[in-house]
């Protein structure tokens, strides 16, 4: 994740408006085999709730996070 801009970025804006959230370092065991699960193939990977976001696009997450 350190050298991942998109996932810099994410994690910026959710500390900016006070968004809990839970990094998953994709480098680690644990973390591949979450990734994995996700059946996506990029980083990063946003869950809120039930559903999942695959890169970071702020309206897209707004919307998930509003519903």
């Amino acid at each position: 994740m350190n050298n991942c801009p998109h996932c810099q970025t994410a994690k910026h804006y959710l500390e900016q408006k006070n968004i809990p959230f839970r990094l998953c370092n994709v480098k680690t065991p644990v973390g591949k085999k979450e990734f994995y699960k996700t059946g996506f193939r990029s980083v990063p990977v946003l869950k809120v709730a039930d559903s999942f976001l695959n890169g970071f696009n702020i309206k897209q997450l707004n919307k998930l996070l509003n519903e």
